[in-house]
């Protein structure tokens, strides 16, 4: 069937070639639609970019790469004849044009500039021409061209234009009008009116016609005119080059003349890459950059955790591609990351394309990624590291009394550990008790799968992590850990090493999902709303509760976003705002599913954002849980007589001073002036308790558990996200990307149907110290006010005696900082 195709595009090439031409005569201010747009297979809007805005302008808005196409038609003479051609470029919103006419001896070179603007659905644009050559002879004047796009859904495409001199002496209008039955580019129909001066309504211009893409890239076009001519054409995309040919006939079926032309430029979908070509590529992935949630807009070289899902996604769709190839030299991900790109990395492999590492020094976490790939290159002065998983904390009791500073903390729920580290000097039982269900959940998930990648059985597994730990190239070669030894700057000889076969390399923004023009979808595609709430939960610090319920309001609002997907990752933080935020959640699930990705971290107040989503959807090592509240405080046990402070104050109501104190000198951490009394820490303790029984009550209602099955599991207890599915807190264990398949299935779009994902909140500009790096050549050190362990002390120095909802500090460095 293939090749009975091909044949055919040949012969309609072919034929075209052999029929005879005619002239048409075209002298005017400018020339008439149908004549000056003759190059058109379609009307401007029904196919591909209708010249790159020498048509309609407007369609410049829909143009996403470089591109130019040169044109010709035979007048007389055959293919060789130049008398009339063009060459038309296009880059988003911009397009240029040079159109020359010869005629009688006399010939006009016409210029056109076009730009555009607008959105999926409507877009306008403007365009100016002038001439050179004889513009006497063909009556030439500087004429402008306005044009809007109308694409109201994927199946409607309406084209406005107007044409008119400088002086209105002369001006044509046209509407292009094309309906696709099935809402993609397989099948358009189309048609057209250009009425000009002094025509009556009823005697203006008109053609109709429909554009058939067969396969891809392979497109056939017929379209009939109103003087009664019709065209037939044909048009081949090779990739990154293309080629078209159209025949005209008159009312008697007498060949009139021909139009072809050659495109290079922008990638186009073709037959060749999709059909026939074996995959001979391997995509670079670099994951030696820091890993975040969003870039900043500029000077931002960091990787974002859903663009490298989703180009390792694109990467496995590709026909192209064989293989994909990672530098993980130096990466730093917290351990939900690792686990979900490793995930992606795997379905990946599950295509049956492989996946090559590089690494010079892997720990646990890093190692358990790369476990995955079929080949782990190991720098030859390299090492690995693999001890197993702990975790520990440094209490500070003994030094803050040291210093004159006590400290109070006010926990009533045993596992709710969040102010340990300040008030005690070793770890409780209760806290050692989850910690170490946390650590052994972490081991098991990272023994199945790297026992399950490399072929180690479980024993060989238990006496290399137990008995040696550290490994230099050659061990880890000798007991199976990695493949090859070898340097990331020879990785193109590496590759053909290991695969036989000399690999080309190709960029992950030149895979086929990022480089296929847009045309085929009109409008604007149902969208997925990716909401990041990361950072400690407050109205504004932190993730900055206040604008992104305003973020998660615009999305409910939306009607063209059909589901919201909220990513937590956060230890947690205020009441208030940690109930500011779900309360718009709670709005937005009546109007549309609201899902919950969990990252690493997903507790006490972050658990508080999650317990209102349909589902939710953690990790197997996200800490999630801790449904409990705590609160403590600072206050002064002999640090202003040692640094010579002094107080003094007047007040009216009795506890008016209960938050009065001093601030540390260069850190700026209010000291309380005095411990809270009988009474005043009454008050707290009730306000605990009322602030918990909230909250078990709300995850009672929300998971359909009661009071005292929700109360069992609370009491500030962390739970893994395996352990966490088990006991009912989750619904599912999965990542972001599973979590929006589950959006795309949930709103009806499918996870095969196509969609947009929309992000908030709206990234930054640019960071400053980005900024100088870039600019200056230098590397920038974060100052230790940007440092986000003593931003977090900050903030809870700000927070203390308030009751919160908020995991112990060494979390966040734990887990949301890990490398």
């Amino acid at each position: 069937m293939k090749k009975i195709t091909l044949l055919v595009v040949l012969h309609v090439l072919l034929s075209s070639l052999l029929l005879k031409p005619n002239t048409a005569n075209a002298i005017g201010g400018f020339d008439s639609f149908h004549f000056r747009n003759e190059f058109l297979m379609t009307s401007p809007g029904a196919m591909g970019f209708g010249l790159y805005g020498y048509a309609n302008p407007a369609i410049l808005n829909y143009v996403t790469h470089p591109d130019i196409t040169f044109a010709w038609s035979d007048n007389d003479m055959g293919l060789s004849d130049f008398s009339r051609w063009g060459v038309f470029v296009g880059i988003p919103n911009t397009g240029f044009a040079v159109h020359r006419l010869s005629l009688e001896g006399y010939a006009v070179i016409d210029y056109r500039l076009s730009t555009a603007f607008g959105n999926e659905r409507f877009a306008s644009g403007l365009s100016v021409g002038w001439s050179g050559g004889d513009t006497d002879f063909f009556g030439r004047e500087t004429n402008l061209t306005f044009g809007n796009l109308f694409r109201p859904s994927q199946y409607l495409s309406i084209g406005l234009m107007g044409t008119f001199l400088t002086d209105f002496d002369d001006y044509e209008g046209v509407i292009d009008l094309a309906i696709r039955p099935f809402g993609n580019e397989r099948l358009a129909v189309f048609g057209d009116y250009a009425l000009r001066k002094d025509m009556d309504m009823g005697d203006g211009m008109w053609s109709a016609g429909v554009a058939v893409e067969a396969l891809p890239g392979l497109r056939f076009t017929g379209r009939y005119f109103d003087h009664e001519a019709f065209t037939f054409g044909v048009q081949l995309s090779l990739g990154r080059i293309g080629f078209s040919a159209q025949g005209g006939f008159d009312d008697s079926f007498s060949h009139t003349h021909n139009t072809y032309a050659v495109r290079v430029g922008a990638y186009d979908r073709n037959v060749i890459d999709d059909r026939l070509r074996e995959p001979s590529y391997f995509v670079e992935l670099n994951l030696s950059r820091p890993m975040r949630y969003q870039r900043y807009r500029l000077f931002d070289n960091a990787n974002s955790l859903r663009r490298t899902l989703d180009a390792i996604d694109a990467a496995a769709e590709d026909p192209r591609v064989s293989g994909m190839v990672i530098n993980a030299s130096g990466m730093a991900l917290n351990p939900a990351m690792t686990w979900e790109i490793r995930q992606q990395l795997q379905a990946f492999r599950d295509t049956g394309k492989q996946v090559i590492v590089f690494t010079d020094n892997a720990s646990m976490n890093q190692y358990h990624l790369i476990s995955v790939a079929d080949h782990i290159v190991l720098d030859p002065q390299g090492s690995l590291m693999l001890p197993g998983y702990m975790m520990g904390n440094v209490y500070l009791n003994d030094m803050l009394q040291k210093l004159g500073i006590g400290v109070d903390e006010w926990r009533y729920h045993e596992y709710k550990s969040g102010f340990e580290a300040l008030s005690r000097n070793q770890m409780s039982d209760e806290d050692r008790e989850q910690r170490q269900l946390l650590v052994d959940n972490m081991y098991e998930l990272a023994k199945q799968d790297i026992t399950s990648s490399r072929g180690i059985s479980d024993e060989e597994y238990e006496r290399l992590v137990n008995e040696m730990v550290f490994f230099n190239g050659d061990d880890a070669m000798e007991h199976g850990l990695v493949d090859k030894l070898g340097r990331w700057t020879a990785k193109g000889d590496i590759i053909e090493e290991l695969t036989g076969e000399e690999p080309a390399m190709l960029a992950t923004n030149n895979l086929q999902r990022y480089q296929l023009p847009r045309d085929n979808y009109w409008g604007r595609k149902p969208e997925i709303a990716v909401i990041y709430a990361v950072g400690p939960v407050d109205m504004d610090a932190g993730m900055r509760a206040r604008s992104l319920a305003e973020d998660v309001k615009k999305a409910r609002k939306d009607n063209n976003v059909k589901a919201i997907v909220f990513r937590v990752e956060s230890p947690g933080g205020s009441p208030l705002a940690s109930d500011v935020l779900a309360e718009q959640l709670l709005l937005a699930k009546e109007d549309k599913p609201v899902l919950i990705s969990q990252g690493a971290l997903a507790a006490s107040g972050g658990y508080w954002l999650s317990m209102y989503g349909d589902t939710i959807v953690a990790a197997p090592n996200t800490i999630t849980g801790s449904i409990g509240v705590i609160a403590g405080f600072f206050y002064d046990e002999g640090i202003k007589e040692r640094v010579g402070y002094e107080t003094d104050f007047v007040k009216q109501g009795d506890m008016a001073a209960m938050g009065f104190g001093i601030p540390v000198p260069l850190l700026g951490i209010p000291i309380m002036d005095k411990p809270f009394d009988d009474k005043e820490e009454e008050l707290v303790r009730n306000m605990i308790g009322g602030l918990y029984e909230t909250f078990v009550k709300e995850v009672a209602e929300s998971r359909g558990m009661t009071f005292d099955e929700t109360d069992v599991i609370s009491r500030g207890r962390v739970w893994s996200g395996t352990d966490a599915k088990e006991i009912g807190l989750v619904d599912a264990i999965g990542g972001l990307q599973h979590t929006i398949n589950m959006a795309l299935e949930a709103s009806g779009i499918g996870v095969d149907g196509e969609y947009e994902v929309v992000e908030y909140p709206e990234p930054g500009l640019f960071a400053f110290s980005g900024l100088a790096s870039r600019l200056l050549g230098i590397e920038s050190k974060t100052s230790i006010e940007e440092d986000p362990a003593v931003k977090h002390i900050m903030w809870r120095a700000r927070n203390q005696g308030k009751p919160m909802l908020i995991l112990p500090m060494e979390y966040m460095h734990d887990f949301l900082y890990a490398e």
